[in-house]
Parts: C-alpha cells; structure tokens; sequence
C-alpha cells in the first residue's frame, strides 16, 4: 500500500468532516465552505518510533529529500509520492540562542531563541509551504499556479516556477501593497504579475475566483498542501533543541497559516506519542492589522471543539465594511484584515492553550532592530514575535525562566526601506515612511555619522563614536 493511500482531505468542521481524494485540487469544502485539512490514518502509515530516528538523514546530503528541511520529515507528511516531491533545498534554517534579545525581552539569558527562516532559498518561510504545495499541483499534473500576495508568498511561487520549470505562476498584488524588495524577486523570477487597484483582502478574493474559473492551481495558505510543509518548521525547532519541547512560540499573526500548521503539528506529534506536551502558543497581530486580537480578545471568540459562532466573525466584518477600516502597518507581511485560516487558528490555539496580543509599528520596529543588533537582520513582521514576547513577560503570562522561541518569519533585505528609514539621520525620509504609521522615534537607530573628506577628522570622528 503507498502511503498516499491512507491520506485524505478533510473539512476541519466537526458537524461536517466531509472527505475528498488527495488528487483533487480544492481549497473550501464543497459541502460546508470549511477550511479542509490533510488527514491521516497513521494506523495504515509507516511512523518513526522516536523524532531522533529523522537524525539518520543529516549524512544523506547527496539525497534531496534528505537534504531539504521539509522533506526529510516526509514520514510525518506523506501525501505525495516521493518521486513527485518538488524540492530546491528549502529548510537550511537556524535556530539561534538570542541572549541580548533575550535581556530586550524580559527573559533570562539561554532561555529566549530566534527560528531564522530568512535563510530560506526566497528569504522567508513560505518556501516550506510553497514546496509541499508545488508538490501537490505537480502530482495532479497542474500547469499554472496563482497566489494573492504581499511580497512574500509571491516570491515563493515565483522561484518554484522558474527553478522546476513545471508550471507558470500568476501573481495578483495590491495597489502599494508590496515591498519593493519583494516585488523585485517575482519580477526577476519571470512571474507574471497582475496589480489590482486594492488591497491584499481584494487581491485574494479576485485570485480565488480568476483560479476557479481558468482552473489555475491556487497556492495560498486557504490550500490545505500549504500548511503542511509549514509544520516542518515546528520539527526542525524541535530538532534544533534535541527534539524538547519549549514552553512558547511565538509567531506573527497575518493570514495565521503558520499558527494553523505549528497547532496541527504539535496535535499530530502528541497523538502519534512522539512528544509528550505541547508548547503554548501566542499569535501576535500589528495594531493596524488586528483581526484576531479583535475577535479572540474582543469578541470572545472561539475555536469551541468546531462550534465557531461565525456570527460574531460575520458581524465583525461587516462593521469592518461600514467604516471601510483596511488594514495598514508598516509589517507589511501580516497587513491582512481577513485572514483566511481564521478557523484554523483559533483551533490551533485551543490545542496550544494559546493567548493573543497587538503590537504597535513602534513596538515592530524597536524589536526588529534589537534583532538586527543580535545579528539576524529580519523583515518588521517577523520583528512582531519579539515585541510580543516583550509584552506577554511584562505581563507575567511569559515567565522569565521559560523556554521560548520567537519566529522570525523573512531576511531583513524583504523589506530594506523600513530599516534604513529606522536609522537615517534624514528626519524628512523617517517621517515620510514611518511617521504616517505613527512611528515617532528610532529608540534604539544606528545612525551613521557625517564627516567631511578629511583624514583628521574621520579619525576624531572614530575615536569618538567607535
């Protein structure tokens, strides 16, 4: 029997479970609209006895499923068949003990680490998902794939295409919605590129319906492939810290497919036995990107074993429409007021007894150049993990001698006008991109020093300020 035999899709709604084959290519459920899920019957599968049975592939390096951070945990993924797997060597990443963000933090030294996955081959952690999706689509024989973007999923799609050469990728953008930095990878990467007159919320509606109506593969995180190479994150923390499990992740919160997949991670590995707890979780939104704070804080609202009162989530979106309220942080990455695996996280939340914060542009921008300054230059999104741990150990719900592991999710270069404005000495340059999001300081800038072409005066100035 082939592994992919004992594998289906699933409605994650209780009252609902409808299944459908692997092969086919959806992104709702026919039946209900529910988000689907990945299932497995782990009874008819070949699982390892222990998560340190995956070190025997560390000498394999020759081997590229053995070689990419995804695919090495194919044990714990299987819905493909091996030789269909799409790989340029994703998953090189690294888990960084962060001793001096630790003291930013609140948190005692040894006890806070940064999970890098700015080194992915595009530079963020969407090569994880946009791996185990191009396998999928490659396997049912698709020909072209469509994503909605703000920078980083994009550039995903983009180098799968162009580096498998297997199928063309579409790529819908907002009107001022993207880093140039980002843009510039699918450009260079051949995709073609639609910009629409709106924002991500609207992109994302159009490149649905454009997928269905030309029959396009839709690559974004609504597709269930998607989160399943983004559990691999999870794994390769856990191998990082000799397969213990911390006491938090914390994660920024967008469009919430990587706190969907780290809860379905962690509730399979506890299922299966090879973890005996599960970490807590904490999702962190931006101030001006706020949808999950507003309606897990806000509204109460739960995953409440399926029974979602989509009541109150409607509600919210309407009073959203009425006051036209988009979505607008210099955390360009999560600037997502409509988050489409909205069910799946509050689940993953109730499977990691989880909580959730807001984090201000100021607060991003502060963390991410305590970040930088610890070595691990990352995108102001990812920079919203850090900020929320600061606030949750002020509060007391992260404890100071906890084990903690903030995600941080793209390379700093994603999105370098935020940094360079951070730290220009140009008060004109810092208020144009960081004084319309209520930025009003650099705490914490390293700002370069002016001096004239003189060779006495460099020195003074060295000697000064070195």
């Amino acid at each position: 029997m082939s592994a992919t035999d004992a594998a289906c899709q699933q409605c994650i709604r209780p009252d609902c479970g409808q299944r459908y084959a692997l092969g086919e290519a959806l992104v709702a459920c026919a039946a209900c609209g529910g988000l689907l899920d990945v299932a497995y019957d782990w009874n008819r599968l070949p699982v390892p006895k222990t998560l340190a049975d995956f070190e025997k592939f560390w000498s394999r390096r020759a081997d590229p499923l053995a070689f990419s951070g995804v695919w090495r945990f194919y044990d714990l993924l299987p819905f493909a068949p091996r030789d269909r797997v799409v790989t340029i060597g994703e998953g090189q990443t690294l888990l960084q003990r962060a001793d001096r963000v630790a003291n930013y933090v609140g948190s005692n030294p040894g006890r806070l680490y940064l999970q890098y996955e700015g080194m992915n081959p595009s530079g963020s952690f969407k090569d994880n998902g946009m791996s185990a999706a191009f396998t999928h689509a490659h396997w049912i024989g698709a020909r072209r794939a469509a994503c909605a973007s703000t920078g980083n999923t994009s550039a995903s799609l983009a180098l799968y295409s162009c580096v498998s050469r297997l199928m063309q990728a579409v790529i819908f953008i907002g009107s001022g919605k993207i880093s140039y930095g980002k843009l510039s990878q699918a450009l260079d990467y051949g995709a073609l590129t639609v910009q629409i007159a709106g924002d991500f919320d609207d992109a994302m509606q159009r490149v649905k319906e454009v997928s269905q109506q030309l029959g396009i593969y839709l690559v974004n995180s609504v597709n269930p492939f998607r989160l399943e190479g983004q559990k691999t994150i999870m794994f390769r923390v856990l191998e990082a810290l000799g397969w213990e499990v911390p006491d938090w992740i914390v994660v920024p919160g967008g469009n919430l497919g990587n706190s969907s997949a780290f809860g379905k991670a962690f509730a399979e590995l506890k299922q299966l036995g090879l973890i005996d707890r599960v970490p807590r979780l904490a999702v962190i939104n931006a101030t001006g990107a706020n949808t999950l704070h507003g309606l897990y804080n806000g509204q109460g609202v739960r995953w409440n074993d399926g029974r979602i009162d989509q009541n109150k989530i409607a509600a919210f979106y309407a009073e959203m429409d009425e006051h036209k309220r988009r979505a607008s942080t210099i955390a360009s990455a999560i600037e997502i007021n409509r988050p489409v695996n909205l069910d799946k996280c509050l689940r993953a939340l109730a499977v990691c007894n989880g909580v959730v914060r807001e984090t201000t542009d100021q607060e991003i921008l502060d963390a991410k150049a305590q970040v930088g300054a610890g070595g691990l230059g990352c995108e102001p999104a990812s920079a919203a993990s850090v900020a929320g741990a600061k606030q949750l150990v002020a509060e007391g719900v992260i404890g100071r001698d906890e084990r903690v592991v903030c995600i941080l999710t793209g390379h700093q270069l994603k999105d370098p006008t935020a940094t360079v404005a951070y730290h220009t000495t140009d008060q004109e340059q810092f208020n144009k991109v960081l004084g319309a999001r209520g930025v009003k300081r650099a705490s914490f800038a390293n700002r370069a020093v002016a001096v004239s072409n003189d060779l006495d005066e460099i020195v003074r100035a060295i000697q000064l300020y070195g």
